[in-house]
């Protein structure tokens, strides 16, 4: 690890750090509190991974996909044709939905569905910009502190990090570069936070990134347990039913990451408040690591 003690952070006065773990448990609005420091006062820059997928890496196939959607309306076709509209996505760090409505769901296309290897093919562009975002983490650091003058970086990354590196690999390049560069920190869930995040997705099932591997046989197994065809699928009850799975699934991908930095719960993050919290709680977790 970067620091060798909670001293070690603690004195550090270039504090840098990634957050992990599924999502709604807390990796956002950490970021955000740290971000609202100034930069004199020892600030911190938010680098959001999600962000830098849907604005640098995923940016092109979404506005295409409005554009796609757009030329099936004979008013915005001859608008478009002659570049008199101009259709773009408006991704925020607060607002991610352009990203998660171009991954989309497989299934029935009358209810929103994607052709299956359409799906797979979106899936397989979100890896590779998701592991693309994750390397640039080390030159936003820099460009951080020398453009902006951030002594201090959070880098927020996705719920689905844990799906595109191999935690159990030593020489995993992503995982490398990123336990040279900052402190990884796994907010750890408890069974009752899985429970609440399986019903918080129950009422709005929203696309998400799955490894290949884990997609592909929940998509045969859905399809034989529940008899349906890929036409028939209904896409919400797919990526509901695949959900829970998905979580159990990334549960001991996140522990293995865990041991190229160090763990703190769910529950002691709720208790932090201000940025010298935040700084106590870590040195706390790489002392007790």
């Amino acid at each position: 690890m970067i620091y060798a003690s909670g001293a070690d952070y603690l004195g550090s006065p270039r504090k840098r750090v990634l957050l992990f773990g599924m999502s709604g448990l807390g990796k956002t609005h950490l970021s955000n509190l740290l971000r609202d420091t100034a930069p004199n006062a020892g600030g911190w820059f938010h680098y959001s991974v999600d962000y830098r997928i849907g604005t640098r890496y995923m940016n092109e196939f979404i506005a295409d996909n409005f554009k796609r959607e757009a030329m099936k309306v004979p008013l915005l076709r001859d608008l478009l044709m002659t570049d008199s509209v101009y259709i773009a996505s408006n991704i925020t760090f607060d607002n991610l939905a352009p990203l998660s409505t171009y991954l989309g769901k497989p299934g029935d296309p009358a209810r929103g569905g994607l052709p299956f290897a359409d799906y797979m093919m979106r899936q397989d562009q979100h890896r590779k910009a998701e592991a693309a975002a994750m390397l640039d983490t080390a030159h936003f650091i820099t460009r951080a502190e020398d453009l902006y003058g951030y002594p201090n970086f959070v880098c927020d990354t996705s719920g689905s990090i844990c799906e595109v590196v191999e935690p159990g690999d030593a020489d995993d390049p992503v995982l490398r570069q990123l336990s040279e560069t900052l402190l990884l920190i796994w907010i750890k869930g408890s069974d009752d936070h899985t429970a609440e995040l399986v019903r918080r997705f129950d009422r709005a099932p929203k696309p998400m990134y799955y490894q290949p591997g884990f997609l592909q046989s929940s998509w045969e197994e859905y399809r034989a347990t529940y008899g349906k065809t890929e036409e028939t699928c209904d896409p919400d009850h797919f990526v509901r039913w695949t959900y829970a799975r998905a979580l159990a699934h990334r549960q001991p991908r996140y522990a293995a990451m865990a041991r190229w930095g160090v763990t703190v719960t769910a529950e002691e993050v709720a208790t932090v408040a201000t940025p010298d919290d935040f700084n106590t709680l870590i040195g706390r977790a790489i002392d007790r690591r």
